[in-house]
């Protein structure tokens, strides 16, 4: 069995507030500036909490937008549809609890029959989840009320995948699935992954598009696969996976992969950010840098954060450096979003920031909740939504002028 690791020692950040850095042998965070100001009008349109949000669990959830409509899912069982312009809820559901507990570092925690981790993902009509018991749920996404449900093998810690007739899914035993999306009946799966000892706490989504499906590894690869029956049809290394110990071999790709045009990007820790040609997995190019997110590709650029929690800027056609900024370094910041002209991020504490995309200069910063945000911002239209770990939710709008 493999032994899972928070991604960059999240449950010893969390504890920032009482412990040592020096004797925890952890880099302190870059303290913030208590006397800055915005040079960018930020407005917060609205919050909500749905649930307890992720916990203790390590996952990074955050909500998703269809039709007006954000959807917000918690492991203690909540599942809700908000109106993405005022954060009213449409419609709630929780599961009953149940005689069953779970140790999530040292703490016990209780657990109802669905303990929503993977999603949520809209298609239509259709309202897509995963659980941490490993089943996975179609529901109505205008009433919330369940079609189907299958049960898999293990945990599933990422969104699914919908293409055409099929819901491709993947567990963190590294099993990858196709459902029925009528009736969940399973089509095919594939074993075909090579686990390593030890990995970081969560997986990279599938992507299911022109009848492949492609993903991130946990032993740092970037593979394809054929939509219709599993089969491999290539693979590509993000990570040599060198090192003396585990720790040192560690190359988990648990960041999504991203496809701009028919160019894939995946990140791995310990590894490289890489780019691939889709259809032929011909490698592009490739840079050192380790990630345990998801890299952002918007225009001409691919905005990311390294294991160091700095952010940096790349041109995506060669990889070259844009900007690095090192202000939020050791913050243990979530993946980035762009939101017109700013790469946006949360932090360990609950703060987001805005950096300009020019040249990566902090301009704003307004502060959710005292709870680490994990998930990568939401951007949709004028709005970026934000989740924490708590399960607090929060709208935020750029205005044009401060």
């Amino acid at each position: 069995m493999k032994r899972l690791l928070p991604v960059v020692l999240m449950a010893a950040v969390v504890l920032a507030g009482c412990h040592s850095y020096k004797k925890e042998n952890i880099h302190p965070p870059t303290p913030l500036d208590k006397n800055f100001k915005s040079s960018i009008a930020i407005k917060q349109v609205w919050d909500a909490r749905i649930g307890k949000g992720a916990g203790l669990s390590g996952i990074r959830l955050r909500p998703t937008y269809a039709d007006g409509r954000l959807y917000v899912i918690s492991t203690d069982g909540h599942i809700a549809a908000l109106d993405a312009a005022t954060g009213k809820t449409l419609w709630e559901r929780s599961t009953r609890m149940r005689s069953r507990w779970l140790w999530l570092g040292r703490k016990a925690t209780r657990y109802p029959d669905a303990y929503y981790s993977a999603g949520p993902v809209v298609v239509g009509d259709q309202l897509l989840v995963g659980t941490l018991d490993g089943h996975v749920y179609s529901l109505d996404a205008k009433t919330g009320e369940e079609r189907w449900h299958a049960e898999l093998a293990g945990e599933v810690l990422s969104a699914p995948a919908v293409a055409g007739d099929q819901v491709i899914v993947r567990t963190e035993d590294g099993r990858v699935y196709s459902l029925n999306r009528n009736t969940g009946v399973r089509e095919w799966a594939n074993d075909d992954s090579n686990l390593p000892a030890l990995t970081l706490r969560g997986n990279s989504a599938v992507l299911a598009v022109n009848g492949v499906v492609f993903m991130a590894t946990d032993d740092g690869k970037l593979v394809s696969l054929r939509l219709d029956n599993g089969e491999k049809l290539w693979e590509q290394l993000l990570a040599s996976g060198e090192g003396r110990t585990d720790i040192e071999r560690l190359n988990d790709a648990d960041g999504d992969v991203v496809l701009d045009g028919t160019t894939l990007y995946a990140t791995a820790y310990h590894g490289n950010l890489t780019a691939v040609d889709g259809p032929s997995g011909r490698p592009l190019w490739s840079r050192p840098f380790s990630s345990a997110t998801t890299p952002y590709v918007s225009n001409n650029a691919i905005y990311a954060t390294n294991e160091d929690s700095e952010v940096w800027a790349f041109d995506k056609t060669g990889g070259t450096d844009m900007w690095r900024s090192s202000a939020l370094k050791y913050r243990w910041l979530s993946a980035p979003a762009v939101q017109g002209d700013y790469a946006v991020v949360g932090d360990f504490e609950g703060f987001v920031h805005w950096l300009k995309t020019s040249d990566g200069s902090v301009v704003g910063r307004e502060r959710l909740s005292k709870k680490a945000i994990r998930g990568e911002p939401l951007v949709e239209g004028d709005m970026v939504y934000v989740e924490d770990i708590a399960g607090h939710i929060g709208a935020y709008r750029l205005s044009a002028k401060p």
